[in-house]
């Protein structure tokens, strides 16, 4: 799945660099982040606890930074493993442009889950997925400025029900859910 946005930020593109590449920073705007520790320049190690539709688990996670061009662009490729979850695995590209005296920063991600995540239905992860994408960029660009402005919704448009994070969002959970413990008995029965 592709996931894209972009962001406006009221700060002078060589500090929204410094910003990327500041472990602190980006610990505190990783939704459910417990721990990030840079192993060298362009290694990080994280723990990450996220819910991909019904499923919620810890993810050990390696991300690799390459194609680093300061203060342009960068790439970083990571894999998140879960015991019985499964394993999700990424790259995400994000590149930074003057925008007058401010800074535009892009991105696109591609994601790949495999074990029981990859089971579930595509359209609760993709949503789920894209939902921590856009929280993790919207909270990094009002780290840097806070009047930072998305200037393009990301494609990938979760229906209303899974991106709310209301009692619509847990009904369509719990059914999926549901679902998914009636088709596991049927098989089994059959």
């Amino acid at each position: 799945m592709d996931i894209t946005g972009e962001y406006r930020i009221a700060a002078p593109r060589q500090a929204v660099w410094a910003a990327l590449n500041d472990p602190a920073i980006l610990k505190a705007c990783i939704p459910g982040c417990q721990s990030l520790v840079q192993r060298s320049d362009n290694e990080v190690d994280a723990e990450i606890q996220a819910q991909l539709g019904p499923v919620r688990s810890t993810f050990t996670t390696r991300i690799t930074i390459s194609d680093r061009v300061p203060p342009t662009s960068y790439t970083l490729t990571g894999e998140g493993k879960s015991g019985a979850a499964g394993f999700g695995k990424g790259i995400a590209r994000v590149s930074l442009t003057d925008d007058g005296p401010g800074t535009r920063l892009a991105y696109t991600a591609e994601l790949q889950l495999g074990g029981r995540l990859a089971q579930i239905g595509s359209r609760l992860v993709s949503g789920a997925t894209a939902k921590l994408a856009e929280d993790f960029f919207a909270t990094f660009a009002r780290e840097v400025d806070q009047n930072a402005v998305q200037v393009a919704a990301p494609p990938v448009a979760a229906p209303p029900a899974v991106r709310n994070s209301g009692r619509h969002w847990w009904l369509i959970a719990g059914l999926a859910l549901a679902m998914l413990v009636l088709f596991i008995w049927w098989r089994r029965a059959h």
